[in-house]
């Protein structure tokens, strides 16, 4: 079992507090077979309010159960319970912080795609930003009520031992 955290940075203006807008939130990774290294050729989702069960695992579950192409042999990933996603603020801008951590078995995460709705809140008046969209890794926006403009640019992630 290899437990792998996803941290994620981005440039934030006037906003903080950067999360996926749900809990049923569909997290997209890139996935690859520690057995054998063949990389799935498309990117496959996650979700932590859905659980599958684990063959011969004597009922145990995982939020993802995938089966490698090449070697056949079937590898699983959960999300850590005790480690809901972390908000990603404005003291944090501009350098790698944490979002979730996931514990894999017989598979590696390489890759995150931010596709989904995301939230946010302003930073000078709280204004929530419920549907922030992050395609090309980046979102604008306006803050009527601070009166300023708002965005997420140059979103990136990397993946690392936890």
């Amino acid at each position: 079992m290899v437990r792998l955290l996803l941290s994620i940075k981005a440039d934030l203006e006037n906003v903080t507090d950067l999360i996926p807008a749900s809990d049923s939130f569909e997290y997209f990774f890139e996935v690859k077979c520690t057995s054998c290294n063949e990389v799935h050729p498309k990117y496959v989702s996650l979700n932590r309010l859905e659980e599958k069960n684990v063959a011969g695992g004597k009922g145990s579950t995982a939020n993802f159960v995938w089966r490698c192409g090449l070697c056949k042999r079937e590898s699983s990933a959960k999300f850590e319970p005790a480690n809901p996603p972390q908000p990603y603020t404005a003291d944090s801008s501009g350098q790698f912080a944490p979002l979730v951590t996931i514990d894999c078995r017989g598979l590696e995460f390489t890759n995150f795609d931010p596709r989904g709705t995301w939230k946010c809140v302003g930073a000078e008046s709280g204004t929530v930003f419920n549907e922030v969209e992050l395609e090309g890794g980046e979102w604008v926006d306006y803050d009527e009520k601070a009166s300023l403009p708002v965005s997420v640019m140059k979103f990136e992630s990397k993946w690392g031992r936890a």
